[in-house]
């Protein structure tokens, strides 16, 4: 009996992890590392925004581990929905995008920290832990460049519409050009229903009615002033 106790302490007293990820090999294999951490208990995964949304709040983990890029949906948007309906769940950012945009939008949305996927294994242990306890924990490459956008210092001016992701931004920037949905999919190589689903969230997120209104609102923002690429 002693020994059943002490199990069941060590998993109620463990960090409890939701792991967010479209790529299913990546989500899976940072699962069974977690797991492999005496502490860590993985209690979900899901490879969407709405996904991650509903089976986050359903789990209650202590920290949600997130993508950025989850294909047709945003892994900082995500991030807002839970920390609106739950502020005390902790995100941590792992992705691969490490640009400006993607670190502020995150930072912005509530996250409390944020790695790139290239960070070892005990910077992801203790980015999960610092995070489960409150506290914000970025790379110094990415805390450095977090702090030159907090205090203004950031020299290349305001970002566009920063209520987009910056995948939306690139796809905005795109239809700004003139080009269709199947150009814009084969530029950033995606399908044409995902454009189409990006489409509909940025229509929806800048309150605009059409495609065409899009443009204008685009373009009077100093997006897709580019000439038009030619078809590919």
């Amino acid at each position: 009996m002693p020994e059943e106790s002490s199990a069941v302490d060590a998993a109620d007293s463990a960090v409890r992890i939701f792991v967010v990820d479209d790529h299913p090999v990546f989500a899976f294999g940072m699962s069974s590392f977690l797991e492999s951490i005496e502490g860590f208990r993985v209690v979900g995964r899901a490879g969407t925004e709405d996904e991650a949304v509903d089976g986050v709040l359903a789990a209650q983990p202590d920290v949600v581990l997130m993508d950025v890029d989850l294909g047709a949906g945003s892994g900082i948007e995500a991030t807002r929905r839970i920390v609106r309906a739950a502020p005390g769940i902790g995100v941590l950012i792992v992705t691969m995008l490490g640009d400006d945009d993607s670190v502020f939008a995150a930072l912005r949305a509530g996250a409390r920290g944020y790695l790139l996927k290239s960070a070892l294994p005990d910077e992801i242990e203790r980015g999960l832990r610092a995070v489960a306890s409150g506290d914000v924990l970025l790379t110094a490459e990415v805390g450095r460049r977090a702090i030159d956008l907090l205090s203004g210092a950031r020299t290349t001016g305001p970002v566009v519409f920063p209520e987009l992701t910056h995948r939306e931004r690139e796809v905005l920037d795109l239809i700004a050009r003139g080009l269709d949905n199947q150009a814009v999919a084969r530029r950033l190589v995606l399908s044409s229903k995902t454009v189409r689903n990006y489409l509909s969230g940025i229509l929806a997120k800048l309150a605009v009615p059409d495609r065409s209104a899009l443009i204008v609102r685009a373009r009077e923002a100093g997006l897709g002033r580019d000439a038009p690429d030619a078809p590919a």
